[in-house]
């Protein structure tokens, strides 16, 4: 509903108060029948605390100023994802994917090995990973052992997927899993960083870790025609209840 409709509807609430509320009045005052002054002054605040609600709920901040206005707490929004890498959970904040680790690591093919480096001039297998996610807004531990502790554990080869990490027993390597039976690492000195075909057998492999979603996460829902017409009816039926609340509360 239009900010234009909602004070529309609105101002027709207020005409109906008033209609009601001038009859009660005059009864209280000439008679002790009808009802009580407690009982107007309740049903007065009852529908303004109603038409102002759903005034704000019409003003940005929605449902959440909507509830404060109406007495409730406003939701709390949930945290954000941190970016850096953790143990047993992949890192989302970053909004990078297992083919976003694929291209990152890329960029770095025909970089020397160095033993210790992190950038082009030269760098391990270790230095590479870490390189690679810290391009993408994740941040990675420095060296194997603990590389191979992050993220979520991967089964086996058949379920690895591009960007995944593979770490053989005696965690001395590390190498980015391509796809296709490929990996990218940096090997040793004398070598430079490249993909070659993957000969770890699982019976080798220590643990394959999953640092970031293999996949974007599917897009919201848009709103449909008939969740809008949904939402028109619901708002409708808040009105007559409203309204039929304040004529039991005159006649009473």
């Amino acid at each position: 509903m239009s900010v234009d409709a909602v004070l529309s509807r609105i101002a027709e609430i207020r005409t109906q108060i008033d209609a009601l509320r001038a009859p009660s009045t005059a009864r209280t005052n000439g008679s002790t029948s009808g009802p009580t002054t407690g009982s107007t002054a309740s049903t007065e605040a009852t529908t303004g605390a109603f038409a102002d609600a759903l005034a704000t709920a019409s003003a940005p901040g929605g449902a959440s100023a909507a509830a404060t206005a109406a007495g409730a707490a406003p939701a709390t929004a949930a945290p954000a994802t941190s970016v850096d890498a953790g143990r047993g959970t992949l890192a989302t904040g970053s909004g990078a994917t297992g083919s976003d680790v694929v291209a990152a690591a890329k960029k770095y093919l025909g970089v020397p090995y160095v033993f210790g480096g992190e950038s082009r001039s030269g760098m391990d297998c270790s230095g590479l990973v870490q390189t690679v996610f810290k391009d993408l807004g994740v941040s990675m531990p420095r060296v194997v052992p603990d590389q191979a502790d992050m993220g979520v554990p991967v089964g086996s080869l058949a379920d690895a997927k591009p960007g995944d990490l593979i770490i053989p027993k005696g965690e001395q390597h590390i190498v980015i899993y391509v796809g296709d039976g490929k990996v990218l690492h940096a090997p040793r000195p004398g070598k430079d960083v490249r993909i070659v075909d993957n000969w770890y057998k699982d019976s080798d492999i220590a643990t394959i870790r999953r640092i970031v979603p293999s996949e974007a996460a599917a897009p919201a829902a848009v709103p449909t025609a008939s969740s809008a017409t949904a939402l028109q009816s619901a708002t409708d039926l808040q009105t007559a209840a409203l309204l039929s609340m304040m004529r039991s509360g005159s006649a009473a």
